[in-house]
Parts: C-alpha cells; sequence; structure tokens
C-alpha cells in the first residue's frame, strides 16, 4: 500500500529580496497544503521583516543551510539573483528536491535546457514562475481569442514600460552578463512568455535594444517584433525610460481589436503587502481601467477578468500531491530564452534572426 503525500508540502525559500518577499512568500504562505517553514537569507533587516511577515518560518544564512536539512523539505523555491538560479536548481535537483525557480529560468537557453534534463532524469518536478500568466489583462484576452470575439488576431502588441530615469543600486543594473541584469530578460522574460503561450513557436525576431539612461551600463530600453508559425505578428516593449506609457495591451484580430490600459494591481497590491484572502476581491480591476472591444465604429467596455497570481501555487500543490504537470512547464522557459538569446542578436547585427 502507497502512503498518501505528506501536507502540507514544507517549502524552503532561497531569497528574501522583492522577489521573495513580495511575491513568493506571501503567496506560498497563502495556499492551502504548502507551508513555508524556512527562508534563506542572512540580511538583518529582512530577517527582522521575515519575523514579522512569518514567524513561523525559520531563517537560514546560506542555501548549505537550506539543503543540509532536505530530509525536512517537500519543495524548494528559488527567488535569488539571476546568476544563482541554475546552480542552486541543481543542488535541490541532486537533493531529489521539488524546485521552482523564479523568472528566467536560467541565463542561457544551453544551461536551461539542461537544467529541464536533469530534473527529467532525476524525477523530480522543475517549473519557472511565470505569475504573469495570471495577469487579469492576459487571462481576458486568452479568454476573448478562446471565444472567438476577436475573430482571427493577426497582430499582438503588449508593454511593460516603467518610468526610473536613473538606475537603482542592484544587481539587475550590473554589467556582468553573468548576473543576467538589465529589462530584457527581467519584463521581456514575461513578455516573450505571454506571447508564445497564446500564439505558439515563433519562427523569427527581430529586436531593437538600447541602453538610454546616463550612468546605465545595462539595457533598459527594448522592442522585439516576433513572427509566430501560426502568422501572428507579436510587437513586445519593455522600458524604464518611458515618462509616457502605451496600453499594456493591443490586439488586433480580422473581427474585432481589444485594447487595455493599466497594470494588474496584484502587483501593487502584493508590494503594499496585502495578500490573497484579506477580504476583498483579489485582483480586482478598476473599473475605469476596463478594456474596449470592437471597432472604430463601436466599441464596448469588458470588464476584466480578476486576477489570479495565486493559481501558479496552487498548481504547484497539485503536482506535489498527485503528479499532475506543473502550472508552468519548465520547457516554456528554454522557449523564452531561446527568444531572448535570438533577439540580443537581432540587435547586434541588425538582421532577423531566424529559429529552428
Amino acid at each position: 500500500m502507497t502512503s498518501a503525500p505528506r501536507t502540507p508540502f514544507r517549502v524552503g525559500l532561497i531569497g528574501y529580496g522583492l522577489a521573495g518577499s513580495a511575491f513568493h512568500a506571501p503567496l506560498i504562505a497563502t495556499t492551502p497544503g504548502l507551508q513555508l517553514v524556512a527562508v534563506v537569507t542572512a540580511n538583518p533587516d529582512r530577517r527582522d521583516r521575515l519575523h514579522r511577515a512569518h514567524p513561523g518560518a525559520q531563517p537560514l544564512d546560506t542555501p548549505a543551510d537550506l539543503f543540509d536539512r532536505a530530509e525536512d523539505l517537500d519543495l524548494v523555491v528559488v527567488a535569488s539573483p539571476n546568476r544563482t538560479h541554475v546552480p542552486l536548481a541543481e543542488a535541490a535537483v541532486a537533493a531529489g528536491l521539488p524546485v521552482v525557480i523564479d523568472k528566467p529560468l536560467a541565463g542561457s537557453a544551453v544551461e536551461a535546457a539542461r537544467l529541464c534534463d536533469a530534473a527529467e532524469r532525476a524525477g523530480v518536478l522543475l517549473s519557472v514562475f511565470q505569475n504573469r500568466r495570471w495577469d487579469g489583462d492576459f487571462l481576458t484576452v486568452r479568454r476573448l481569442i478562446g471565444e472567438g470575439a476577436l475573430g482571427r488576431v493577426h497582430r499582438f502588441e503588449s508593454r511593460f514600460e516603467r518610468f526610473r530615469p536613473k538606475p537603482k543600486p542592484g544587481w539587475r543594473e550590473l554589467a556582468d552578463p553573468a548576473e543576467v541584469g538589465g529589462t530584457l530578460y527581467d519584463l521581456g522574460s514575461h513578455l516573450v512568455d505571454q506571447a508564445l503561450t497564446l500564439f505558439g513557436p515563433a519562427e523569427s525576431v527581430y529586436a531593437e535594444i538600447d541602453t538610454r539612461r546616463d550612468g546605465a551600463v545595462v539595457d533598459d530600453d527594448a522592442f522585439l517584433g516576433l513572427t509566430h508559425a501560426s502568422g501572428v505578428r507579436s510587437h513586445l516593449w519593455t522600458s524604464a525610460v518611458a515618462p509616457v506609457g502605451g496600453p499594456r495591451l493591443r490586439v488586433l484580430g480580422d473581427r474585432a481589436g481589444y485594447v487595455k490600459f493599466g497594470m494588474d494591481p496584484q502587483e501593487s497590491d502584493l508590494r503594499a503587502g496585502r495578500t490573497p484572502g484579506d477580504g476583498y476581491p483579489w485582483g480586482a480591476d478598476d473599473p475605469a481601467a476596463y478594456g474596449t472591444l470592437g471597432t472604430d465604429e463601436g466599441a464596448e467596455r469588458i470588464p476584466t477578468d480578476p486576477g489570479d497570481y495565486p493559481a501558479y501555487y496552487a498548481g504547484i500543490a497539485a503536482s506535489l500531491a498527485d503528479g499532475t504537470p506543473p502550472p508552468v512547464d519548465p520547457r516554456d522557459g528554454v522557449a523564452a530564452l531561446t527568444v531572448l538569446e535570438a533577439a540580443r542578436t537581432s540587435a547586434a547585427t541588425g538582421s532577423v534572426v531566424r529559429l529552428g
């Protein structure tokens, strides 16, 4: 007789910066079936914040301290700087532990594929945290496409634009390529993942990638043009130097178009310390920010589907419990990195890069 899987599943989190403290820890802690039991952070201020927010989680100094207690864990979450993603995930896999990695999965598609192979050989779960598949605007577009409301889609435009004209301290602004800094691999990872999720593999990539801010040494402004095998063209923008933002999404079909301004509220809520289950509708968009569906001759305002970041870790809990596929296939992370690498090549050569 096989025993039932242990619940709650005990989670060890590596990293308690923005990703760990604002995204992973609160989502883990509020997911039925998961328990945040340990967090790796040696920073005294972060430890104080951890104690206030998650008093039941044990602070640990190093990832080695976490792996020393591997037998007491059921899942490792890597939310540390990008350069650490692969070695820490490899250590988790070697310890037989399922692992979730914050995006990007790795610094290169080759490394990401190697990591996927290692997890498959070890028979452990591996997934990449692509939470923006559960943005309300993205869920709305996915639904409208599925319902046929747009007809045959031919162009997808998507933006993550901000105005941060001065570089801030931190590893994301470091020039060393090993840090995998810059906006292309940060917000660009989400943009590419969303486009590939909606419209399938890309056949070619064209990109313009720039460093605009005084004193900056990493890219802070990028445009990517993807041609999908399905025939759809995706135009994607990510920028830290956009004092006026364009529409978050514009999707054009042969029947109608959909235009949406404004960001999903879940990130700002999490940054402010609000969590799912606080007593108000989670992920609810401001009605003033609802998008419009139709044509220039006539369009209607469409309520945005509620955003649902909690769905990601609910899917992880289900995967741990019954072996169902994870909510994000790690091979999707390889595909996104392949596109991002092609974008760098395109920008450097001024050419369209063919894939496959």
